[in-house]
């Protein structure tokens, strides 16, 4: 998997009459909730069809092109939903113009146990998944790149590193941790410096390699993870890259976690390596690091305690 498959467009109209036809029309349009990155809505149609639509600045057309290409990776595999993906695009309306992202409309359902437990099934057999064709690394060599992704794409509104690289702990050093330290250097004493410098000299003593790669929904918490009325998992809004699994469970974990069925479901499906609990808050400092970099110092505490944790 190389450059997106995914059509783009430069006119919404242009790319709902490939979609729909050409006597389609919009007969309605609902503003929905959630999201503070991007504007959502959901479209019915003179055909009788509802869509999804994503809106945001037309010169961030970036943040969808790179969501339709982490989708497609998710939905390759064929071992979790994930939304249709009909295209992306760009419009001059709205005076200054806008970027979008169309997808098939999900009608919500509820999430009860069996859901959990399917969505932990669903989820290990993605992390099974074969990755060898997601790297666009041509080398054919011992030492060619097993993590990383072909882009990089967004972590939440900022850019998101995927250098492919051989060692996972390499890759999460200079991909992960050592650029959102970089952006958030402001916040630091020399102090806090000193101990994040020895931190990240020193990741291989906290860190192992995973059993074999895996590809990541790289944002997983609640928020990210719809239940069809089917009580199907479908997986929403990805950061993808191939990575240690580890960094999934942990980010799960991170804003009160999951239900206990969850894990165990997980768990008999894909045991985890011994030590993962030992790992766990420092697969999240990456995700803490970058909540640090968007909202602010309400986020510091939490960072330094866990570099002190680990130092």
């Amino acid at each position: 998997m190389n450059k997106s498959k995914v059509p783009d467009y430069t006119s919404l109209a242009r790319a709902l009459v490939d979609l729909f036809g050409a006597s389609v029309a919009i007969t309605q349009t609902d503003r929905l909730r959630g999201g503070d990155i991007n504007k959502a809505y959901a479209l019915t149609l003179s055909t009788g069809d509802k869509i999804f639509m994503k809106a945001n600045a037309k010169n961030n057309a970036d943040f969808f092109t790179a969501e339709a290409d982490g989708l497609s990776a998710i939905a390759e595999t064929h071992t979790i939903a994930t939304p249709k993906i009909l295209c992306t695009g760009t419009d001059d309306g709205e005076d200054v113009g806008y970027s979008f992202l169309l997808l098939k409309y999900i009608e919500s359902g509820e999430k009860t146990q069996s859901f959990w437990k399917s969505l932990a099934k669903d989820l290990a057999a993605l992390h099974k998944a074969d990755t060898s064709k997601l790297l666009s690394d041509k080398k054919s060599s011992a030492s060619k790149p097993s993590f990383g992704f072909f882009q990089d794409n967004f972590i939440g509104a900022r850019p998101q590193k995927n250098k492919p690289a051989v060692s996972w702990i390499d890759f999460f050093r200079e991909n992960r941790l050592a650029p959102q330290f970089h952006d958030a250097d402001s916040y630091f004493t020399p102090s806090d410096r000193e101990k994040i410098t020895k931190l990240l000299d020193n990741l291989d003593r906290f860190l192992i390699e995973p059993e074999k790669p895996s590809l990541l929904h790289g944002d997983l918490w609640a928020g990210n993870i719809m239940c069809s009325k089917e009580e199907k998992p479908i997986l929403i809004d990805p950061a993808c890259y191939i990575g240690h699994r580890e960094a999934d469970l942990a980010m799960t974990q991170l804003f009160g976690g999951f239900p206990q069925e969850f894990y165990d479901a997980y768990n008999q499906a894909y045991p985890l390596q011994p030590g993962y609990e030992e790992r766990r808050d420092l697969y999240n400092l990456y995700q803490l690091l970058n909540h640090l970099n968007l909202f602010g110092p309400t986020y510091l505490e939490p960072v330094l305690s866990i570099v002190g944790e680990y130092v």
